[in-house]
């Protein structure tokens, strides 16, 4: 009678934690399917960039800057869609010509996209939801600038000089320098530069735009507003 009770509290032992151990099981679900799900996404990202200069041109931004010097950086929609077409919008209009690197910080990165010069400012056209993704801060990334909110990305953009990971999943990478990083590297530093260099001209190469020298300097066809000067803040 005894090792009859005995395999009966064993056995109910066992069913007590068998329960549990199921419905653990079941909460972990919908985490499994969602991590599933982001390595799907991850998956169909390309990683590689193209540095074929002569590929895809209508994803290819060049900018003239005042050194002289013509830098191309490779955009990738598939990494950001909605940053892409809000760069290539801005450069087409005519936006970031006459625009200075106004933070630029040596071993970290150079930062544009404010016509005034402040870090204060933007476009007048509405801030962009985050598209952040898996893709690293390498040297030559290029990646959108925002306030606080993660949703405040506008015109400003930065390139990183050397890789910074801590950026990672937190601020949207949408490209990478693919020709002369030399002359991004020479970019005068300061938060301002007391002599900063300047965007002349920015364009896609696709539309053919000579190159714009320093003599040669585009009049902005944009006006600098209140509103860009009361904009939030971009870090």
């Amino acid at each position: 009678m005894i090792r009859h009770f005995a395999l009966t509290a064993i056995a109910a032992a066992f069913t007590f934690s068998a329960a549990p151990a199921a419905a653990q099981d079941m909460s972990l679900t919908p985490a499994v399917e969602n991590v599933e799900s982001t390595n799907e996404q991850t998956r169909q990202l390309p990683i590689r960039v193209n540095f074929d200069m002569q590929e895809d041109r209508e994803n290819i931004l060049l900018l003239d800057l005042s050194t002289g010097e013509r830098v191309a950086i490779r955009l990738v929609p598939e990494w950001a869609p909605n940053h892409v077409e809000r760069i290539k919008t801005l450069a087409r209009d005519g936006f970031y010509n006459g625009v200075p690197f106004h933070r630029v910080i040596d071993g970290f990165m150079a930062q544009t996209g404010d016509p005034t010069g402040t870090g204060q400012g933007g476009s007048t056209l509405p801030d962009l939801e985050e598209e952040f993704n898996m893709l690293p801060h390498v040297r030559g990334t290029v990646s959108m600038a925002r306030a606080d909110s993660e949703d405040s990305a506008n015109s400003q953009f930065f390139i990183v000089f050397y890789p910074r990971f801590a950026l990672d999943r937190r601020y949207t990478n949408f490209g990478r320098v693919i020709n002369n990083m030399a002359a991004v590297d020479a970019i005068q530093r300061g938060e301002p530069p007391s002599n900063p260099t300047r965007i002349l001209q920015a364009s896609i190469a696709a539309d053919n735009v000579p190159q714009v020298m320093p003599s040669q300097t585009p009049q902005r066809e944009e006006r600098i507003t209140l509103d860009m000067l009361n904009a939030a803040g971009n870090e």
